[in-house]
């Protein structure tokens, strides 16, 4: 915490340009407290504000091993006693610094006994080499911060309860997200059902979307949905979409990766958001599709709990329940199970072996 103490505040990002974690980071940076000087270690492919805070000083890092084990050197050198390192990359500082450090842990892999088998090879090196950095240095760490309560209880367990977690969720804009019900803005032309928000990363569950995507083509249902892939970064995802689309004839667009901006645009020319991701640490989009009053359809997992009350839930794993909770959104009835009395089901036994 900041006090009349602390001298200098360092805000060490040197791995984050993209994503949830950007949209984060430029909200940090943004509201840079004007007390106290405040230095941030970037990673020199993030792109801020034209103008930021006078007491702000900023220091780009080149995406190398090298330069980034020079930041991490300088952070160590550079620091005093009184100062607060803020660490918003998930790992904790490579050589122990001065100040007070607090950890920002975002990244579930890092903690979660979840196997990577279905991760490219360079993916799960790099999610190895930053568990075993995590687990050598606990100690360079005073204390941990997280988005949800879940996610508190992984650490815990994962860390053996050796160092404090604290749980401080925050969005670029804290506005209420209760659930409310907002009329579609955009004409029956332009009318998108569904949307989700997310990158190719397997736990993201874009195949198992797809499959009920597939089932509900069988029953003569072909809801839109909008997905937010960048192609260049998951060709073989995008490459089996396409596949399925043309097969099944599925209403499924893909608008590439988005900006923040363009996802905000979006969330309010669908009439719903669809997230079947297995595993998250907070699901950001969940927090602004709900502050844009989007309807929310959802995996049955803590994660969700933590942070929405979905409108409709399904198991993440199966096909069918993601399909029959769309189904349900769009008040298409299920038909009920055929139950048949002990008499009738005798009559059929008897009926199929004459």
């Amino acid at each position: 915490m900041i006090n009349e103490k602390t001298s200098k505040l360092y805000l060490h990002a040197t791995n984050v340009h993209q994503g949830g974690g950007k949209a984060l980071l430029t909200a940090l940076l943004a509201a840079a407290p004007k007390a106290i000087p405040m230095v941030a270690y970037l990673d020199r492919r993030m792109s801020v504000a034209p103008k930021l805070p006078k007491n702000l000083k900023v220091e780009y890092v080149k995406p190398s091993i090298l330069q980034r084990l020079q930041a991490e050197w300088r952070l160590a050198r550079t620091s005093r006693p009184n100062d607060i390192i803020l660490c918003f990359g998930n790992l904790p500082p490579l050589f122990r610094p001065a100040g007070r450090v607090q950890v920002f842990l975002q990244n579930r892999y890092l903690i979660d006994d979840v196997p990577l088998r279905d991760f490219p090879l360079k993916v799960r090196v790099r999610l190895w080499v930053e568990r075993f950095w995590l687990s050598i240095r606990l100690g360079n760490v005073d204390a941990f911060i997280v988005q949800t309560t879940s996610m508190k209880r992984l650490l815990l367990a994962h860390t053996k309860g050796k160092v404090p977690v604290h749980v401080l969720p925050f969005v670029a804009d804290p506005k209420d997200y209760a659930r409310k019900n907002r009329k579609h803005e955009s004409d029956e032309s332009s009318r998108i059902d569904f949307a989700y928000v997310a990158s190719g990363e397997p736990h993201k569950n874009h195949r198992t979307l797809v499959d009920a995507w597939r089932l509900l083509s069988k029953e003569q249902l072909y809801p839109s949905l909008k997905l937010t892939l960048d192609r260049r970064a998951f060709p073989d995802l995008c490459a089996w979409i396409d596949d399925q689309i043309a097969l099944y004839q599925l209403k499924i667009f893909n608008e590439g990766s988005l900006s923040h901006e363009a996802v905000m645009q979006l969330y309010f020319r669908v009439d719903a958001l669809i997230y079947p991701s297995s595993v998250e640490s907070f699901g950001l989009p969940l927090i602004e599709a709900r502050q844009a009053g989007l309807p929310i359809l959802a995996s049955e997992l803590d994660y969700v709990r933590d942070v929405i009350d979905p409108d409709e839930s399904f198991d993440s794993e199966s096909p069918v329940s993601i399909a029959r909770a769309v189904k349900r959104f769009m008040l298409e009835e299920e038909p009920p199970l055929s139950l048949q009395s002990a008499r009738d089901f005798l009559g059929l036994i008897l009926e199929r072996v004459k």
